[in-house]
């Protein structure tokens, strides 16, 4: 059976992006699918890599839960706005302490190469915005996109990793949302 983790990367409780995680969740239950959840920001943990990849930051307990909450997962949803182009900071913060050296890559000694180590997950980011797609990736080249499908989850060997966009948020009214949170929930029926 296929495993699901969502990852909300909201920090806002009262936020859409909660109404779509709990979509795509009940979609994924109605499947048969196992399912699994992290929210950022009830996790209790420091988000600076103080030291970079210096010296190591003990990880707290809620970010030990989610490691291994990544690690037995077949497919990764992360649910995220974007602000000002990229992830919310908290969001960032999780990945920079998570996603090390040793646990998702290995750098390979006296090599620019490195070892994928999370090889055989897929991902599905589902990003909202204030503006349509279209206009973040041709506009502004979609820099949160990028940074966590390619810098980040593809670094570290997840793939395929699917992209969609939902919004404009600000401007969008019940219907609107109703129809989103449908799309969402059939993506998580689907196990997309």
């Amino acid at each position: 059976m296929k495993k699901i983790l969502i990852i909300n990367g909201h920090p806002n409780s009262a936020s859409f992006n909660f109404g779509i995680a709990e979509s795509y969740k009940n979609g994924a239950i109605a499947s048969g699918t196992q399912v699994e959840t992290i929210t950022i920001a009830d996790l209790k943990f420091n988000p600076n890599l103080q030291f970079g990849y210096q010296k190591r930051t003990e990880l707290e307990p809620d970010l030990i839960e989610s490691w291994e909450k990544i690690k037995r997962a077949d497919h990764l949803v992360w649910i995220h706005p974007v602000w000002w182009g990229g992830l919310p900071a908290i969001t960032k913060g999780f990945i920079d302490r998570l996603f090390l050296p040793g646990m998702a890559f290995q750098y390979r000694e006296n090599s620019v190469w490195w070892d994928k180590l999370l090889k055989g997950k897929t991902a599905h980011i589902i990003t909202t915005l204030d503006q349509p797609g279209w206009y973040y990736r041709l506009f502004f080249g979609r820099p949160s996109v990028n940074q966590l499908k390619k810098s980040t989850l593809e670094f570290c060997g997840i793939k395929p990793v699917k992209v969609s966009y939902i919004g404009i948020i600000k401007t969008a009214d019940e219907i609107q949302r109703k129809k989103w949170l449908e799309k969402v929930y059939n993506f998580g029926f689907q196990n997309k």
